[in-house]
């Protein structure tokens, strides 16, 4: 392969990576003429247009995807065989994309955004809209560097590691009918509920324990994030299982009856899931690990919180 071809290739893998011209020259130290410059010796070597814009950034072509499926592993395997990367946060110029939920979000975001300040002020962090069916896609067309994952086993081609088991609480409003008292599984199927379903489905993990029982319930409303979920639950009477990570100590406190549900609902294992080919990336290591640190602590300190408030 000639020199130049090579060149190219590095050029055209931080651009499908970054989906950005500006971002990708300042990942690669190259000004941003010469990187749009770049893209146009690309096109007419490889007669394709590559990039079309979109908004502010730019989307691949079906060809620049083909060729990208192709190259981008044996590229890194290449970079890091002769350069392994020294990542040094006070210094970094990086984007680390994340999918996760809100969930998520509310538990690290301001915590990272002030760990960055303090040892990695160059680093920026965007979270990306966490879906579980689309988990595998997001990694493997490179669109994020980290997934916040609830699927229970990751393919072949992604890394995992444990982050937790989310368990559930009974929540409702603390003048609801059925607050202050024992929480039968007869009452509890017989309320009306508040589903919180990131996937769509009307259904879950509680109505699979209800039909164990020959019961079902009525889903009278659903919501696409967690943290909808407490202010309907605070101004009706719909009741909801939720993980207690999302229930904010104080509004526990005041305003909620928490108590255990009556019927066991399955915990959710979260993992933090990678792409093998970043593996032995410094940076995502560094920031995996941190991330992973501040998660966990901030988990344990509101979920210790609302444990002393529940009914």
């Amino acid at each position: 392969m000639r020199p130049q071809v090579l060149n190219l290739l590095v050029i055209f893998d931080h651009i499908m990576t970054e989906r950005s011209i500006t971002r990708a020259a300042e990942r690669l130290a190259m000004t941003q003429p010469a990187v749009s410059n770049a893209v146009s010796r690309m096109r007419t070597i490889w007669k394709d247009e590559l990039f079309v814009k979109d908004g502010r950034n730019i989307q691949p072509t079906s060809y620049a995807k083909d060729l990208w499926a192709l190259v981008r592993d044996p590229l890194y395997q290449i970079e890091q065989a002769i350069s392994p990367e020294v990542f040094e946060p006070q210094t970094a110029q990086r984007t680390f994309r994340v999918a996760l939920t809100d969930l998520a979000v509310d538990s690290v975001w301001l915590s990272m955004r002030l760990f960055f300040q303090r040892h990695a002020p160059g680093i920026n962090l965007y979270a990306i809209p966490y879906t579980i069916g689309k988990s595998q896609q997001l990694l493997d067309d490179a669109e994020v560097d980290l997934v916040f994952s609830a699927r229970p086993a990751p393919p072949s081609n992604i890394f995992s590691s444990h982050l937790a088991d989310i368990d559930y609480v009974c929540v409702m409003r603390i003048g609801h009918p059925l607050a202050g008292k024992t929480l039968t599984v007869d009452a509890f199927a017989q309320a009306e509920h508040l589903l919180v379903t990131l996937s769509g489905d009307s259904s879950g993990p509680t109505d699979e324990a209800l039909s164990q029982l020959g019961l079902t319930r009525r889903v009278a409303m659903t919501v696409n994030n967690f943290s909808s979920a407490i202010p309907v639950i605070l101004q009706s009477d719909l009741i909801a299982i939720l993980p207690i990570e999302t229930i904010d100590p104080q509004v526990a406190d005041q305003q909620l009856w928490i108590t255990k549900p009556p019927i066991h609902v399955a915990d959710t294992v979260l993992s933090i899931w990678w792409h093998k080919r970043q593996d032995k990336d410094a940076g995502l290591t560094w920031f995996r690990e941190n991330i992973v640190t501040v998660f966990l602590n901030n988990r344990d300190a509101r979920r210790q919180a609302v444990l002393k408030v529940m009914n």
